[in-house]
């Protein structure tokens, strides 16, 4: 099963319909929004400062979420964080797709529907602008975003949207 932590007296706020793997770890200061998926082996620490998480978005496999003093962490809507990726107090605007394996550092901001190639390191303060594939440690802006993108990331998107809602089904039985 998975765990939640306090953390100062702080409990984080995970609406209901939030799939939470086995073996996720969750601690204080944390905002999940409707629809979204932790999978599994997932730590996201609130213990520095605020993380929020906004509706529809999944957080795969083995990833680690955490920030620093003062710079919260904030993952919009409709976002895919691919398997073993670490946000350290960046933001992540909607409908953005986060790589397998990437690592996105303090104050940087990836754009709205932006493409982050696995495996990429965003370094602290880059911003990636909207409608981009960006790829390479550290990562640079390669293209403008094609049709053929848009449909990848939107049947990931889904995809792992209905999986959540149906590991969820099962933990209620």
């Amino acid at each position: 099963m998975f765990k939640i932590y306090p953390y100062k007296g702080v409990y984080p706020k995970i609406a209901q319909s939030v799939f939470l793997g086995d073996f996720v770890t969750i601690t204080g200061d944390v905002e999940i929004g409707e629809y979204s998926s932790i999978f599994f082996n997932t730590v996201i620490r609130g213990d520095v400062a605020p993380t929020k998480i906004g509706n529809n978005t999944n957080i795969q496999d083995l990833c680690m979420l955490h920030q620093s003093p003062n710079n919260p962490l904030i993952i919009e809507d409709n976002v895919t964080v691919g398997h073993q990726v670490t946000l350290h107090s960046c933001i992540i605007k909607k409908n953005a797709l986060i790589g397998m394996g990437s690592i996105i550092l303090d104050r940087a901001e990836i754009g709205e529907h932006a493409f982050i190639g696995a495996g990429s390191l965003v370094p602290q303060g880059k911003k990636i602008p909207p409608h981009t594939l960006a790829f390479g440690r550290p990562a640079k802006v390669i293209r403008e975003l094609t049709d053929e993108d848009y449909k990848e990331m939107d049947r990931i998107y889904r995809e792992y949207r209905e999986k959540g809602q149906y590991y969820k089904s099962l933990q209620s039985k």
